[in-house]
């Protein structure tokens, strides 16, 4: 077995996403020796996304442009960038901190985790059985499969109801179901979706099970106010129901809130000195393109005033 390389840096980053490539940037700037890893290509969420319209000075883009963009900024200030990694140990307690992968190990005076969340599972029987044939939590990469079908969202969220009309793009019927009565999403995006009449809302019911033989047929739905369960045909079920942090390799290392989201200051310092949490993976009020990047700045900047910090105290 071949002897895993070394690498040492002032600043890691894991993660690629915008939080990530953002702290890339102002850590870089700050002339901290910076890499950013991820165990896949870099972007993110947002690069499956079709199109984003709220990110300032962007007007509408695509959600690939943009975090090109957002990778060829933090290329300017040459940040080391590793893709593709498999994480297999991550010790922030110690000094340097160890980031371990299958090929290296990296040792880093400071780490930034922006390893992002990932859509919140069902939970119901059929979900996990009917994956990648009928189950899918990307309408973006997947929506093009159900030309001429119909499908079903759960969710009353913005992503729920935003990838729902997408979803017309391609298939002949959308049902939206959701638990309450109104939905969450923000009314510009409920008026759309109102006004697409291959939309249809069903409200106040929650999903029991996924059926079929070799891909989905329907969906088992109860109404939570009449307990009434009844039956959905369907070709296709898109789960929007909110995120999960990515925190696999953190084993309990930071402080956490009950839902697993790393709890993190207004400087993007967790309870570990040194150790930065921005954008999806932290607890915020906000999970958007532009808060993550904020994240991003203020975790950046921060990070290397804690460099300066040590430095000083280790010149005395």
């Amino acid at each position: 077995m071949s002897e895993k390389k070394k690498l040492e840096y002032d600043v890691l980053i894991l993660g690629g996403g915008p939080a990530g490539l953002s702290a890339a940037i102002y850590a870089a700037r700050g002339n901290a020796k910076t890499a950013i890893v991820d165990i896949s290509m870099f972007g993110g969420q947002p690069s499956n996304y079709l199109e984003l319209e709220n990110y300032p000075a962007l007007g509408k883009i695509g959600g690939y442009d943009m975090m090109e963009k957002f990778e060829e900024h933090a290329d300017m200030f040459n940040a080391d960038k590793y893709p593709m990694q498999e994480i297999e140990k991550i010790d922030l307690l110690s000094q340097p901190k160890i980031v371990e992968t299958k090929g290296s190990i990296f040792e880093a005076k400071s780490v930034i985790i922006a390893t992002g969340a990932q859509a919140k599972k069902l939970g119901i029987p059929g979900e996990k059985e009917f994956i990648g044939r009928g189950v899918s939590y990307c309408a973006v990469c997947d929506g093009a499969f159900y030309k001429d079908k119909t499908v079903a969202v759960v969710g009353g969220g913005n992503a729920a109801v935003e990838e729902g009309c997408y979803l017309t793009k391609f298939a002949k019927k959308v049902y939206i179901i959701h638990r309450r009565d109104q939905l969450r999403a923000d009314k510009i995006v409920q008026e759309r979706a109102f006004k697409n009449d291959k939309v249809e809302f069903i409200y106040d019911t929650i999903p029991l099970e996924i059926k079929g033989s070799d891909c989905v047929e329907k969906i088992v739905l109860k109404n939570v106010k009449t307990d009434k369960t009844f039956e959905l045909e369907t070709d296709g079920v898109f789960p929007y129901i909110g995120f999960t942090p990515n925190i696999e390799y953190i084993n309990a290392q930071l402080e956490q809130n009950e839902a697993g989201f790393i709890v993190a200051n207004d400087r993007m310092e967790t309870s570990v000195a040194g150790v930065y949490a921005i954008g999806d993976v932290r607890t915020t009020p906000l999970r958007q393109v532009i808060t993550a990047a904020a994240d991003g700045a203020v975790a950046g900047c921060y990070a290397v005033k804690y460099l300066e910090e040590i430095a000083e105290k280790t010149a005395v």
